[in-house]
């Protein structure tokens, strides 16, 4: 059965998803040509397996060789207040907006999965589903079906959600209608690319992930480079800064998914508290959540590097604690970033 476009965003609505978008799958895809200029300018940093399965990320068809269309849909997550206001508030733990609810794989890959079925039942043929996980360009897709453009800060925006969106990706082997491409509408607008807190933009549209809050927080592991410690101020799990600045966050709305809103156990929690987290604490305060993913040995030097800025600007004293308690740990990371963080005591 041919599903119309219609058909299909009634269906992708039914399961609360907020938008689709969905085309043949290009033939020629320009972003595989980025994806090669980025990773020869090592901008991947240590995130190897970009690397290693970039032959299979430069096309859906190298993933899956039979898959003709795809599907990409977008679930809001937008935050009820602006995350750029809780910066002001040193010694607040700073968890990136997407992180605060459940870990998104699991609930976007629930709702792609029970979707697939029902596509699956109307057109036959065989589905593939993927959130963030698989080499697969999801992104670059997304501006190919029209669910909007990158942005000079290489994320997705759309006119409908703004940039508070979560991304699904279904690869099929039937032919699927296109809807209606969308073009750039960053026009000369830089916001995103000065508010960065650590230059990481080369260029618009161009990212140096080992600049990047959100690489160095999740990604990296071992002891920070110095010049990007008193850089991070509190953000210990990720970074919205380009993405809460963007204009065309105007249109976006809040997360209508329960499970992607904050946990009230994530909300105001204290740096100098969660310093002393142990490693059965961290799992169950981070339980389905996508924060556990980068254990408790990079979390407590995230920790360790917002306290010893929150120190510098309030000479709070439980920071200073928590500080002295970091630099005994007998993980030389953790204990680095303490170490460091009562540098900032002396020297302020």
């Amino acid at each position: 059965m041919t599903l119309t476009a219609e058909k299909i965003r009634e269906i992708c609505l039914h399961h609360g998803f907020d938008d689709v978008g969905h085309a043949p799958l290009p033939e020629v895809w320009e972003a595989s040509d980025r994806l090669i200029a980025f990773l020869e300018a090592g901008h991947h940093g240590t995130m190897e397996w970009m690397n290693t399965r970039a032959h299979e990320r430069s096309h859906p068809n190298r993933l899956w060789p039979e898959a003709k269309s795809c599907l990409v849909l977008a679930k809001s997550y937008g935050p009820s207040s602006n995350p750029l206001e809780k910066l002001k508030q040193s010694h607040l733990a700073n968890f990136t907006v997407y992180s605060q609810g459940d870990d998104y794989h699991d609930v976007i890959k629930k709702s792609l999965k029970a979707l697939a079925a029902d596509l699956m039942d109307l057109m036959g043929g065989s589905l593939k589903v993927f959130v963030d996980t698989a080499p697969l360009m999801e992104k670059p897709l997304g501006q190919w079906v029209g669910l909007g453009w990158q942005g000079k800060h290489t994320n997705l925006v759309s006119r409908r959600l703004g940039n508070w969106f979560f991304i699904g990706v279904i690869l099929t082997d039937q032919e699927l209608p296109a809807t209606e491409t969308e073009t750039d509408h960053c026009g000369s607008c830089r916001s995103c690319l000065d508010i960065c807190p650590t230059n990481a933009f080369v260029a618009p549209y161009q990212l140096d992930a080992r600049r990047c809050l959100s690489y160095l927080t999740i990604e990296f592991d071992g002891p920070w480079p110095d010049e990007f410690r008193s850089l991070m101020g509190n953000r210990i799990y990720g970074c919205d800064d380009c993405l809460a600045i963007c204009p065309w966050n105007k249109f976006a709305s809040q997360a209508n998914d329960l499970k992607l809103t904050p946990r009230p156990s994530l909300i105001d929690r204290k740096l100098s508290e969660l310093a002393y987290l142990t490693d059965e604490e961290f799992r169950a305060l981070f339980s389905k959540s996508a924060i556990k993913r980068i254990k408790l040995r990079r979390f407590l030097r995230n920790i360790g590097y917002g306290l010893g800025n929150e120190w510098r600007q309030t000479h709070n004293q439980k920071a200073h604690a928590a500080l002295i308690h970091l630099s005994q740990n007998p993980d030389p990371v953790i204990a680095d970033a303490g170490a460091w963080g009562l540098k900032q005591v002396v020297e302020a």
